[in-house]
């Protein structure tokens, strides 16, 4: 696990995030009031299963919910103390892939089918760094060398169908990089990929980390990447944060139910009899949720508090909070 250091300083700020997409059945609240910070120089890591609002965050981050359906309908969203949700689009333009990056889950349809791999590269270089086309493809063949693909300079002239899975996702890493970014946000990144390239894209983010000193907000299921990777962690369930702490904190004392849940669920090399431990039920129906707590229905824990009441936020200390009513002085024991 990744070092726990002083607190830095803050480069992204979330506050009341809701972004809800309005569909014939009833308003979806993918985001449903979310806080939380992004510090100079930490990877992040968002985690939760399928339907938790993971990636939503993530696009809510670079402003690139599709309106319609999609809104971000309240909150804020601050980089280096501005908002922006109150950018133009041209502001955003010139912040995307220049100063916030993202790598998406499935290079194959982020990359254009029809150019180069240099070609889509460089774009990146002339719109945003002044470069000419020269430049830009010569700078290119260099990010390629810096992401471990081997003969850049034929690399650079193939199409994407030309790559294979864990190149097509480093020339991925190489756009997000080009312009030096700030902030890096990584959606999935070793989505299907084998676990021999898998290591390769981490250990690989992780050296440019250090080098660069950019943030990272990892989107992820998968908590060995978490333990591996992450300095903080942010559980999400259903919409919200339930839990959030130092990785350490996670992993050795979680709190939340949920968080529990999915650190018993985790294979290993002890688990080797019996069935490996899932969690009972399915993450609910954001048309159809719950009253009280969303975790309530499928809780080995829960109340009637739980299942008539939505708990708030309790701050454990300055970096542990956890949405849980155990944790209050309205809990009762069953």
């Amino acid at each position: 696990m990744a070092a726990i250091e002083t607190k830095r300083a803050t480069l992204v700020q979330v506050t009341n995030l809701k972004t809800y997409f309005y569909t014939e059945d009833g308003v979806v609240p993918a985001i449903d009031g979310v806080d939380f910070e992004v510090r100079e120089g930490e990877t992040l890591a968002i985690v939760g299963e399928s339907g938790s609002g993971k990636s939503v965050t993530s696009l809510s981050l670079m402003r690139l919910i599709p309106t319609p359906p999609g809104k971000i309908a309240e909150g804020d969203i601050t980089f280096k103390g501005e908002s922006l949700l109150k950018k133009s689009e041209a502001e955003m333009r010139h912040i995307r892939g220049n100063k916030i990056s993202m790598i998406f889950q499935e290079p194959m349809t982020s990359l254009n089918p029809v150019f180069r791999v240099g070609d889509q590269i460089a774009e990146t270089l002339i719109l945003h760094q002044n470069m000419n086309n020269q430049q830009a493809l010569a700078e290119a063949v260099e990010l390629l060398k810096l992401v471990g693909i081997p003969e850049p300079e034929r690399r650079v002239k193939q199409y994407p169908h030309e790559l294979s899975g864990g190149m097509r996702q480093r020339v991925m890493i190489a756009m997000a990089l080009a312009c030096k970014p700030e902030l890096l946000i990584a959606d999935e990144p070793t989505t299907a990929l084998d676990v021999t390239i898998q290591n390769q894209i981490l250990q690989l983010m992780k050296q440019l980390k250090e080098t660069t000193n950019t943030s990272i907000v990892l989107i992820t299921h998968d908590l060995g990447v978490v333990a591996e990777m992450a300095d903080r962690v942010i559980v999400m369930y259903s919409g919200q944060v339930v839990e959030q702490g130092d990785v350490y904190t996670i992993f050795e004392n979680p709190k939340h139910p949920y968080t529990e849940g999915l650190l018993r669920s985790m294979p290993s090399h002890e688990k080797r009899t019996g069935k490996l431990y899932a969690i009972e039920g399915v993450v609910p129906n954001p048309l159809n949720l719950p009253p009280g707590c969303r975790f309530a229905p499928r809780c080995e824990y829960a109340n009637d508090l739980c299942r008539s009441a939505m708990p708030d936020i309790t701050r454990m200390n300055d970096d542990e909070l956890v949405r849980c009513w155990k944790y209050t002085d309205r809990w009762e024991d069953r």
